[in-house]
């Protein structure tokens, strides 16, 4: 597995790093805990260093099983985790959508949720801390010191942002580099190259993807007829309403010509696409199954000619992807 740094921060992981929600959260029932962990030591193997999880997955469970199943191998892997949500009781962190937790990024809290997660994760230093989402009542120059201080006392390594506008990353960064910024980028949803991509070039700030594959949309898995269990997030999101998954179709079947193509997968298209956009953007997709992260991690032996780019980039423009990408109450939390 190639490797890549994240921006001008040092901090070196695998070309394509592994998201582990899914295994504990959000889509369907938890998988079996042996499995994931079995998982989890296979993309070890299979030359994947990076993992990321959040307090908040579960909540808590997957920082348990992130760091069962790689404290045996932990001087070979970089853990990022985050803090920023109430987990406390009375929050419903399961809701993602329909009733979100509150947000929480007051100092204290931070150093707490730190404490925390660095036991569930068998750990004695947390290599990305991410602030989750952007807390509004919170100064962010706060919060930035507040992970300095962790930085400083060798619990933290470094310091990252997640669905972060630009002014907040330039207040952040001021405080303390910021070493990653995660947000959601993929072939159908592109906002970050407005403004976000230009700043973090600027910065020296790596870019994290997450559902770089589109919540399993750009697989070519999904189409208007795939149902979802009731504890699936993604019955919650605008884009996949039947009416959106049917007119966005045309996305996944440019994909899939330019697969058939290149003689790979819709998901290593989709993926490669994102390699190939900058060398400090490292996605993250998820999954539960080793065949699909096999298939993933293939991706990264895609090669996309500048003329493949420009036929993507072509076709790409004449197709108006239809559907929010989150309800109104979750999309208000990003991009602050």
């Amino acid at each position: 597995m190639q490797k890549r740094k994240l921006g001008n921060s040092g901090l070196e992981v695998s070309a394509i790093g592994l998201g582990c929600m899914g295994m504990s959260f959000s889509y369907g029932p938890p998988k079996d805990k042996q499995e994931m962990i079995a998982l989890l030591r296979d993309a070890v193997e299979r030359g994947v260093t990076f993992f990321d999880t959040a307090e908040v997955y579960g909540p808590f469970t997957n920082e348990e099983l992130v760091g069962e199943a790689l404290a045996p191998l932990r001087d070979r892997v970089v853990i990022a985790t985050k803090f920023g949500f109430a987990t406390g009781p009375g929050s419903d962190p399961r809701g993602m959508g329909k009733g979100m937790p509150g947000l929480d990024s007051r100092p204290e809290h931070i150093k707490a949720v730190a404490e925390a997660s660095l036991k569930r994760l068998r750990t004695e230093v947390i290599d990305l801390f991410y602030q989750h989402r952007v807390d509004p009542d919170v100064p962010i120059e706060d919060v930035a010191g507040a992970v300095r201080e962790l930085i400083q006392a060798g619990k933290v390594r470094h310091f990252g942002l997640s669905e972060a506008g630009v002014q907040t990353i330039r207040r952040a960064h001021a405080v303390q580099p910021v070493a990653a910024l995660q947000s959601e980028y993929s072939l159908w949803w592109r906002r970050p190259e407005e403004a976000v991509l230009p700043t973090l070039e600027e910065l020296g700030i790596g870019l994290v993807p997450y559902s770089p594959l589109g919540k399993g949309f750009l697989t070519g898995k999904i189409d208007a007829a795939t149902t979802f269990a009731s504890d699936d997030f993604r019955t919650a999101l605008p884009r996949f309403t039947p009416e959106a998954r049917r007119a966005n179709q045309a996305l996944v079947d440019l994909i899939g010509r330019i697969a058939a193509r290149k003689q790979a997968t819709p998901a290593q298209i989709a993926l490669a696409w994102l390699l190939a956009q900058k060398p400090w953007i490292v996605p993250i997709p998820g999954t539960t199954r080793l065949s699909r992260l096999e298939e993933n991690l293939g991706a990264a032996a895609v090669e996309l000619t500048a003329d493949d780019l420009r036929e993507i980039d072509a076709a790409a423009a004449q197709i108006a992807v239809q559907g929010a990408r989150y309800p109104e109450t979750l999309e208000r939390l990003t991009g602050r």
